[in-house]
C-alpha cells in the first residue's frame, strides 16, 4: 500500500531529521535521515524493527505538534526563526511573514504537493539541475536496517539490502528546472507471526520557468549592483552590470572625449580615507579627459592646496565654493584639455552663492557641472527648487544652446522614474522623488530637448548612482539614480557610451561616465 509521509523534524548535534508515518498508525515505522554538512550524500535509514513508544512520542511532540498551525501562531519570533533555519528556509523579516512561510512549508509537506522542508532547503540553496530520478526496490523480511543513498545520475537501481542513489549538489543560479523526484522504499515489520510489508512513496515534482538568482541575505554579495533590487520590478527590467553592458572601447583613431562626473560628498574627507587611492586609480583606469565634481565642500582658501596635489596631467581646473555657508556644496571641473571659456554660476545672485555650477566651453559643445539644490528635510526648499532654480537653469542651458550643443552633468537630485529608485511607493514625499520634482525635471529639461543619455541607452535597466549610508543601502543595492548626463538632441546621437561605475567607493555616490564622439 502506498502512503504519504508526514515529516516532523528533530535536530541533534549530528544534525538529524526524523520522519514519522503519522497517517498509518499501525505501521509506526520511523525513518531517520542523517544529514552531514561535510558530505555531499544524504542518508536515509529505515529500521525494520519497531522503535519504542516513548521515542516516537518524543518525535511527534517535537516535530508534528510543533508544526500545528495553532501552535505556530503562539510561538515566539525567535522560536519561529530557529525552526525556519533548522529546515533551511531564510529567517529574515517580520513575524507575520515568517509565520506564513512556516505554515506554507508545513502545508506543502502535509499535502504532498510541494517539496518537504529538506527538499526546500536543497532547492533554495543548491538549485539542482534537470533531474528525473526513479528508484524502486523490493524489501526482504529482515530485522536488519535498510539503507538508502541517493545519487542524481542513477535512474534505476535494485539491490538486496542496499539501494544507492546520489544527489549531486549544484550552485547554478539560473536554470530551467523540470525535475521529478521519487523515492520508493519498502520496509518490513514483524508483528508476532505476521509479516507486514508497507510501501512508502515520497514524490516531489518541481516545474518552473527560468529562475532568478536567489540571494542569501546572511552572506555578503561581492557585486550587489548586479542583483535586481526593486520593490516593484516590472517585466523586462534587469540589473545594471557594467562588465557586460558597457559598450566596447571606441577605436583609438576615432576622435572622442571621455567625460566623468562624481559627487564626492566632501573632497578632503575622500582624500583622507583609506579608499582614497580609488580617486587616483579612477584617473588611471578610465583615462578620462574631463572630471566634474560635486559637493566638494571646500572653502576658497583650500582650493590651491587641493589643486596642486590632486591629479598630474590635468592642468586645467575650475572651482566654485559656497560663500553663504562655508564647507557646503561646491563644484569643480578638472580638465586635461584647456577650454575656450569658463563661467561660474547662472549669473543670478540669488542662485550663485552656494557654488553649484561651473560651465566650460569646448570646440564642439558646452559642458556644465551642476549640483542641483536638494529639497531638504520636510521639503523646505521644494518651492525654491521647482519654481526658481530649475527654470533658471533650463533657460540658461537653452541660451547656450543657441550657439553650441549643451551637456549637463552632475547630481541633479531627482530620480525621474520609478525604475530609478528602489522603493518608489515609500518615497512619494521624500526629497528627490516627489511628483513636483519629477514633473519639474521633465518639464524643464526633457521636454525642452535634453536627452537622458543613460536611459536612452538602457531603457529597461535598473542602475543606481546613490545609496544612503544610514541603512547600508549599497550592500543590498537599495539605491537611487540621481546623477545624469543630459545632452542636447543634436549631440545625443554622438554618444558612444553612457555608463555607471558602481564598484568605485569612497562616497555615497558612484561616478558616471560619457564617451562622446567628436
Amino acid at each position: 500500500m502506498v502512503v504519504a509521509l508526514k515529516l516532523g523534524f528533530f535536530c541533534s548535534s549530528a544534525g538529524c531529521f526524523c520522519a514519522v508515518n503519522s497517517r498509518v498508525p499501525k505501521f509506526n515505522i520511523p525513518i531517520c535521515l542523517s544529514f552531514k554538512m561535510s558530505s555531499k550524500r544524504l542518508r536515509f535509514s529505515s529500521p525494520a524493527s519497531a522503535t519504542e513508544n516513548s521515542d516516537e512520542a518524543s518525535i511527534i511532540k517535537r516535530g508534528i505538534l510543533e508544526d500545528d498551525p495553532a501552535i505556530i501562531d503562539k510561538m515566539t519570533l525567535q522560536e519561529i526563526k530557529t525552526k525556519l533555519r533548522s529546515i533551511g528556509v531564510p529567517a529574515k523579516g517580520a513575524k507575520p511573514e515568517l509565520v506564513s512561510a512556516l505554515k506554507s512549508c508545513i502545508k506543502s509537506q502535509i499535502d504532498g504537493e510541494g517539496s518537504s522542508p529538506l527538499l526546500c532547503q536543497t532547492i533554495s540553496e543548491q538549485k539542482p539541475t534537470n533531474v528525473r530520478e526513479n528508484s524502486k526496490r523490493k524489501a526482504k523480511r529482515s530485522s536488519e536496517s535498510d539503507h538508502v543513498q541517493i545519487e542524481n545520475d542513477v535512474s534505476d537501481v535494485s539491490v538486496d539490502k542496499t539501494t544507492k542513489r546520489r544527489v549531486k549538489q549544484s550552485s547554478v543560479s539560473s536554470v530551467n528546472i523540470k525535475s521529478e523526484q521519487e523515492l520508493v522504499t519498502e520496509s518490513t515489520k514483524t508483528e508476532g507471526e505476521k509479516s507486514i510489508q508497507s510501501r512508502k512513496r515520497i514524490s516531489s515534482r518541481i516545474s518552473t520557468a527560468k529562475t532568478d538568482t536567489r540571494v542569501n541575505a546572511d552572506l555578503p554579495i561581492v557585486e550587489p549592483w548586479t542583483v535586481l533590487a526593486h520593490k516593484k520590478p516590472q517585466k523586462g527590467w534587469t540589473a545594471y552590470n557594467p562588465k557586460s553592458m558597457r559598450r566596447p572601447p571606441i577605436a583609438a583613431d576615432t576622435p572622442h572625449m571621455k567625460l566623468m562626473s562624481w559627487n564626492v560628498n566632501g573632497l578632503r574627507a575622500l582624500l583622507k580615507l583609506e579608499s582614497s587611492p580609488a580617486f587616483f586609480q579612477l584617473a588611471q583606469r578610465e583615462s578620462f579627459d574631463v572630471l566634474c565634481l560635486q559637493e566638494t565642500k571646500l572653502q576658497e582658501k583650500d582650493v590651491d592646496v587641493i589643486r596642486r596635489s590632486l591629479l598630474e596631467g590635468y592642468d586645467n581646473s575650475y572651482w566654485t565654493c559656497s560663500v553663504s555657508k562655508l564647507g557646503y556644496s561646491g563644484t569643480a571641473i578638472i580638465s586635461r584639455i584647456k577650454p575656450l571659456s569658463v563661467r561660474y554660476g547662472l549669473g543670478i545672485s540669488d542662485h550663485d552663492s552656494e557654488g553649484r555650477l561651473v560651465t566650460v566651453e569646448y570646440d564642439n559643445f558646452y559642458l556644465l557641472c551642476g549640483y542641483v539644490p536638494n529639497s531638504g528635510d520636510g521639503l523646505r526648499r521644494l518651492s525654491y527648487r521647482i519654481t526658481e532654480w530649475d527654470p533658471s537653469l533650463s533657460n540658461y542651458m537653452k541660451d547656450l544652446e543657441r550657439s553650441k550643443p549643451v551637456i549637463l552633468t552632475g547630481d541633479l537630485n531627482c530620480a525621474h522614474q520609478e525604475i530609478d529608485i528602489y522603493n518608489p511607493a515609500g518615497n512619494k514625499r521624500s526629497a528627490g522623488f516627489t511628483d513636483e520634482e519629477r514633473k519639474s525635471f521633465e518639464t524643464n529639461f526633457l521636454e525642452k530637448g535634453f536627452v537622458d543619455t543613460f536611459r536612452k541607452q538602457h531603457p529597461d535597466v535598473v542602475g543606481y548612482t546613490y545609496w544612503g549610508y544610514r541603512h547600508g543601502g549599497r550592500k543590498t543595492n537599495k539605491g537611487w539614480r540621481l546623477d545624469y548626463f543630459l545632452a542636447s538632441e543634436s549631440i545625443a546621437d554622438h554618444v558612444h557610451d553612457s555608463y555607471i561605475l558602481p564598484d568605485v567607493g569612497g562616497s555615497d555616490h558612484s561616478p558616471i561616465g560619457l564617451i562622446l564622439k567628436l
